[in-house]
């Protein structure tokens, strides 16, 4: 079932974008990929994703941002965000939560823990209930 999912990586870091999309497309799902928010906004027009895992420490405009812009546009609002960061903070999940993510990874984390969470806020997803 999996393989029907779209997963938007968002990740600067090409180390970091490789294990994550390699992860992911082993388990079955298809994966966009972007190293920026200015591409990442190009890939959300050519075709929705059902989730965005996406790195915080993005150059220029940071994944807090984009999170932020996409809960508030009403056509990404009930995309699931997966937070990837590898700079955390106990009070950063705090962070995260307000700014609309749904998930919270640190890194480095095990492919399997990726897979673990995705599949679990897709479980949850409004969007699947639509």
């Amino acid at each position: 079932m999996s393989d029907t999912f779209l997963i938007l990586v968002v990740e600067d870091d090409s180390h970091s974008c490789r294990i994550a999309v390699s992860a992911l497309e082993h388990a079955g799902f298809r994966c966009a990929q972007s190293t920026n928010v200015r591409e990442a906004l190009v890939e959300l027009r050519q075709e929705l994703p059902d989730l965005v895992v996406m790195d915080l420490n993005l150059p220029v405009v940071d994944g807090l941002q984009l999170t932020r812009w996409l809960k508030g546009d009403p056509l990404t609002r009930k995309i699931p965000i997966l937070a990837v960061t590898a700079y955390a903070m106990p009070e950063d999940v705090d962070i995260v939560r307000e700014a609309g993510c749904d998930g919270y990874l640190t890194k480095p984390y095990a492919p399997r823990v990726l897979i673990e969470n995705v599949r679990r806020l897709l479980d949850a997803s409004p969007r699947r209930m639509a």
